[in-house]
C-alpha cells in the first residue's frame, strides 16, 4: 500500500514576548525550543514519524504530532501512516502496528489497561528509535501527549522510557452550566455550551476536548447539577449528540445531570415515584433515546433532596431506590448513575458536617453496581481547608467518587492566585485508617482499599466562555493538576506545577522555580488570610466572598456565627462528644487524633475544638495571638509574591504578565480586608490587643464599601451589605 505522507505548516507563528497573548492556548502552546543542544536531539531523535492505523483518534494524533512538532522543532515534519526503515518516532496499538507487535511484549502492554501506554527506545534496523505503545487508540493519544509534555519542557529524550496507566477510571469534569448560558459558581464568563447554537459546532469545543484529553481527563458532565429536566427532551439530545461527536475522537464520553423529576415535568406523568412502574418504564425508554443518539454515553449525575431539589424521600423512598431506579435503565447501555452525597436538608441541623454519613451508611451494599456515591472532599462545601469526609472507607460495599472544586467558590474566586493541587493531595493522602495504617483516601476511591470496580474523581469546572478559559492564567493551572492527579494521584504537587509553568510560561530556571514557588505556598496564603486553624464558612453568605464573621441568619447554619461561635469564652465549634460529637464518624485513631486538644493538627483546631482566647498553642502564643499572626502571614505571603512576580518581567509576555500582576494587587488589597475586617470582629470578643502592630479600621464593613463597591471589571458584583 503506498505511503500517506501528511505535512502541515505552522499553524501559529511564535509569538514573542512583546506580543498579545490572552491565554487561550493554556499548555498546549508549542513554543518553539530555545535551547539549542535540546533542538539538535529533537530534531535527530524525532526527524521521521509513523502513526500506524486508521481510526478518527489515530487522525487526532496525526494532527496534534503535525501541529505540535512543526512548531517545537521549527521545520516540516513528514509523517506516514506505514512504516517507513527512517521513522525515528512510531506510534501504534498492538492490533494496528507489527512494529510494536516485534518490539513491545505484550504483556508489558497488557499492564496498562484500555487507557494506558508505554514508550519504549529500543533499536530497529541498527537504528534507536522511540515507539509509543497501546492497547487501543485512545491510548496512543495519550501517550502522544506525554511525550510532547516532555518536549515543552525541554526535557531529555534520548533514554526516555514510560509506562503509565490512570489510576481510576472515569476521570471528570463537572460542568455547572445552565441551558441558559449562565454558571453557578462559574468566574470565566458565561457557559462554554452555545445551546442556542448547537448542534452547529464551534472550533473551542474541540480545543476543550484537545486539552483535556492532554491531561487525560476522560469525561464531561455538561449540566448543572441543579438541573433542568429540559436537557433530556429531544432538542436538546440533539445538541448532546453533537458535542459528543467532537468529543468522541478524544475520548471523552458526555454525562448529563438527571433532574428527578423529569417524568413530571417533561414526561406528563404525575410522580417521579422510583417504585411506580410507569416511572421506570419512562426513565428506561429516555435512556434508550439518549444511547440511540449518543452511543457512548456515560451516564448521569443526581443530585436530589438536597437544597430544595427533588429526589425519591419526596416519596419516602431511599436514596438507594432513587439510584437504582435510574441504574436499572442505564445498566444495558453499560452507563454509570452518580449519586451525590451532598445532602443539606431544608431544616437546619444539630451539625450540617453530620448530614450525608448519618444519612448514607445505613445505605451500605444497597446500591447496585453501576452507582457511585459521588463525595465531597469534605464534609462542608468546598472550604479553604477542611478535614476529609468522613464517608471515605466508610461504606465498603458501595463504590465511590471523590469530588473536588476547581472553580474557587470559597478561595477568592476569579482573581485570587491559589494553587489547588496542595489541596487536592492533601485530602487523597490524608489517612482513613479504616483498614489499618494506610488506608488514604486516595486508595478508596482508587479501589485498591476495598476491591470496588468502578472508580473516579470528578472536578467541578472553572471553565467558561473567557478568552483564557479561567477567568485567569493562573487558574489554569488547577483545570491542569486536577487532570494529572486523575490520571496519578501519586503525582507531587511540586512535579506538576513545574510541568504547568514550563508548558504555560517558560523554561527560563529563575522564572520555573520563581513561578513554582508562587504556586506551591499560594494556598496555604489563602487559608490564613481566610480561615485559619481550623476555621470555615465565614464568608459571604449568597456570594460566598469575603468576610462576613458578624452574620446571624434565621436559618442558623446558612450564618458564619453557626461556624465559628466565638464568644467572650472562645472561638471554634466543639465536635467532640462534649459538642456534636461529629468525630465519632472518623475510624478510631483519626477520631482520637482529632478529639484530643493536645493531638488535633493545629490546622484543624477550630474546626473540631472550642478553644479559649487566651489558651496556650504548642507554639507558646496564646490563640488569639496564634489567630493575628496566621492572618498576618496570610497578607505577607501575598505581598511575597507580589515581588516574586515583579522579578520575572520581561521572561513573560507582557499582556498576560500586566493581568497577573493586576490580580496580585486585588489579592493584596483583599488579603487585608480579610485580616482586618476578622480580627476586628474577634476582637470584639477577646478584647485583647493584636500583636505586631496590625491596625484595624473603624469597622469592618469599610473594607466591604472599598472594595466590593464600586464595581470594577474584575469584580462585577457589588452584593448587598449584610
Amino acid at each position: 500500500m503506498r505511503s500517506l505522507l501528511v505535512s502541515l505548516a505552522l499553524s501559529l507563528a511564535p509569538i514573542g514576548l512583546a506580543s498579545a497573548d490572552p491565554g487561550y492556548e493554556l499548555w498546549l502552546r508549542y513554543r518553539p525550543i530555545d535551547n539549542a543542544e535540546r533542538l539538535r536531539e529533537y530534531r535527530q531523535s524525532l526527524r521521521g514519524v509513523v502513526v500506524e492505523g486508521r481510526s478518527p483518534t489515530l487522525e487526532v494524533v496525526r494532527d496534534e504530532l503535525l501541529r505540535a512538532l512543526n512548531t517545537l522543532l521549527a521545520l516540516d515534519v513528514v509523517l506516514s501512516v506505514e512504516m517507513q526503515r527512517n521513522a525515528r518516532l512510531i506510534l501504534g496499538t498492538f492490533e494496528s502496528s507489527a512494529t510494536v507487535r516485534s518490539l513491545v511484549p505484550r504483556n508489558e502492554l497488557a499492564a496498562v489497561g484500555p487507557e494506558g501506554f508505554v514508550i519504549r527506545q529500543p533499536l530497529l534496523y541498527g537504528q534507536r528509535v522511540t515507539i509509543i505503545a497501546a492497547n487501543t487508540d485512545i491510548g496512543v493519544l495519550y501517550g502522544t501527549f506525554a511525550l510532547l509534555r516532555e518536549l515543552q519542557a525541554q526535557r531529555p529524550v534520548n533514554a526516555l522510557g514510560m509506562t503509565s496507566a490512570p489510576r481510576v477510571r472515569r476521570r471528570l469534569l463537572d460542568h455547572w452550566d445552565n441551558l441558559d448560558g449562565t454558571v453557578e459558581r462559574g468566574y470565566a464568563g458565561r457557559s462554554l455550551w452555545d445551546w442556542s447554537r448547537l448542534p452547529e459546532l464551534l472550533p473551542r469545543y474541540r480545543d476543550y476536548a484537545r486539552a483535556n484529553a492532554s491531561i487525560g481527563i476522560n469525561g464531561t458532565v455538561l449540566t448543572n447539577v441543579n438541573a433542568d429536566a429540559q436537557v433530556l427532551t429531544s432538542e436538546y439530545l440533539a445538541k448532546v449528540a453533537a458535542l459528543a461527536n467532537v468529543f468522541r475522537p478524544y475520548g471523552i464520553a458526555v454525562y448529563l445531570t438527571a433532574r428527578f423529576s423529569a417524568p413530571i415535568e417533561i414526561g406528563g406523568l404525575t410522580t417521579a415515584d422510583p417504585t411506580d412502574s410507569r416511572v421506570r418504564a419512562w426513565w428506561r425508554a429516555k435512556v434508550d433515546e439518549i444511547y440511540h443518539r449518543v452511543p457512548d454515553f456515560g451516564g448521569f449525575l443526581v443530585k436530589a433532596n438536597s437544597e430544595g431539589q427533588p429526589g425519591p424521600q419526596d416519596y419516602d423512598r431511599s436514596h438507594a431506590d432513587g439510584a437504582n431506579m435510574l441504574a436499572d435503565a442505564l445498566a444495558p447501555h453499560h452507563g454509570v448513575v452518580m449519586w451525590r452525597a451532598f445532602v443539606y436538608s431544608n431544616t437546619s441541623p444539630t451539625d450540617r458536617v453530620k448530614q450525608a454519613y448519618d444519612e448514607f451508611t445505613p445505605l451500605d451494599g444497597q446500591f447496585h453496581s453501576n452507582v457511585l456515591l459521588q463525595t465531597k472532599n469534605g464534609p462542608l462545601d468546598f472550604q479553604p481547608r477542611e478535614p476529609f469526609h468522613p464517608l471515605f472507607g466508610a461504606m465498603p460495599k458501595t463504590a465511590q467518587l471523590i469530588e473536588f472544586q476547581i472553580t474557587k467558590e470559597y478561595l477568592g474566586e476569579d482573581t485570587h492566585l491559589v494553587y489547588l493541587a496542595p489541596l487536592f493531595s492533601e485530602v487523597l493522602n490524608a489517612d482513613t485508617y479504616v483498614r489499618g495504617p494506610g488506608s488514604t483516601v486516595a486508595r478508596v476511591i482508587d479501589g485498591t482499599l476495598q476491591g470496588q470496580p468502578e472508580t473516579g474523581m470528578a472536578g467541578v469546572s472553572n471553565v467558561g466562555s473567557d478568552t483564557n478559559w479561567t477567568g485567569s492564567q493562573f487558574n489554569q493551572a488547577n483545570w491542569y493538576s486536577f487532570g494529572r492527579l486523575a490520571w496519578d494521584h501519586t503525582l507531587s504537587p511540586a512535579s506538576i506545577a513545574e510541568e504547568w509553568v514550563r508548558m504555560t510560561f517558560s523554561n527560563d530556571p529563575n522564572a520555573v522555580r520563581t513561578i513554582v514557588h508562587m504556586l506551591l505556598v499560594s494556598r496555604e496564603a489563602v487559608v490564613n488570610y481566610m480561615t485559619p486553624l481550623g476555621l470555615a464558612h465565614i464568608m459571604g453568605t449568597s456570594h460566598h466572598y469575603g468576610p462576613a464573621p458578624w452574620v446571624k441568619l434565621a436559618r442558623a447554619d446558612w450564618s458564619p456565627v453557626y461556624y465559628h461561635r466565638a464568644d467572650s469564652i472562645g472561638v471554634g465549634f466543639d465536635r467532640t462528644t462534649s459538642g456534636s460529637n461529629a468525630v465519632a464518624q472518623y475510624a478510631a485513631p483519626v477520631r482520637d487524633r482529632y478529639a484530643n486538644r493536645s493531638t488535633v493538627p493545629d490546622s484543624l483546631l477550630l474546626w473540631f475544638h472550642h478553644v479559649g482566647w487566651t489558651e496556650r498553642m504548642r507554639s507558646g502564643r496564646t490563640l488569639w495571638d496564634e489567630l493575628a499572626l496566621h492572618y498576618e502571614a496570610g497578607v505577607d505571603t501575598v505581598r511575597a509574591m507580589q515581588r516574586a512576580w515583579r522579578s520575572v518581567r520581561g521572561k513573560i509576555d507582557e499582556e498576560r504578565f500586566a493581568e497577573t500582576e493586576r490580580f496580585l494587587a486585588i489579592q493584596e488589597r483583599e488579603a487585608r480586608w480579610w485580616r482586618d475586617a476578622v480580627l476586628q470582629y474577634f476582637g470584639s470578643f477577646s478584647h485583647l490587643p493584636l500583636p505586631n502592630g496590625v491596625e484595624l479600621p473603624a469597622h469592618p464593613l469599610n473594607y466591604y464599601m472599598a472594595i466590593r463597591c464600586p464595581r470594577d471589571q474584575h469584580k462585577p458584583r457589588c452584593d448587598t451589605i449584610p
